[in-house]
């Protein structure tokens, strides 16, 4: 089965910036479309970005020119860089991976970032 973790939230004032990581073990990574998604207090779930397997990205118009997603196929790794952040921002962050000949999806616990002064 395929196990994510996710790491590197936590509390971070407005205009700072925060990276979080999500590992990924039990599969073949490369195989794998990537992405994070994020859900606030009384709001669904929503995305916040995505890489596919060739690196093609894909951004929510809300985090564009802040946020950069990236992946590191040798340390089977995710990366979600977070700059400019906003208190709008503050969300409980999940990792998802998608196999790509099953399109099954794989979701993380999720990792708490908070936007506060």
């Amino acid at each position: 089965q395929v196990q994510l973790a996710e790491s590197g939230g936590g509390l971070v004032q407005p205009g700072g910036s925060l990276r979080v990581s999500c590992a990924v073990s039990g599969s073949i990574f490369r195989f794998y479309n990537m992405g994070w998604y994020r859900q606030a207090p009384g709001k669904q779930r929503e995305l916040v970005a995505l890489i596919s397997k060739s690196g093609s990205t894909n951004y929510a118009d809300s985090v564009k020119g802040r946020f950069t997603i990236s992946r590191d196929n040798a340390k089977n790794t995710v990366y979600l860089q977070m700059n400019s952040l906003k208190p709008e921002d503050t969300a409980v962050y999940y990792c998802k991976a998608e196999n790509i000949a099953t399109m099954k999806d794989y979701w993380g616990q999720g990792t708490q970032v908070t936007v506060s002064s």
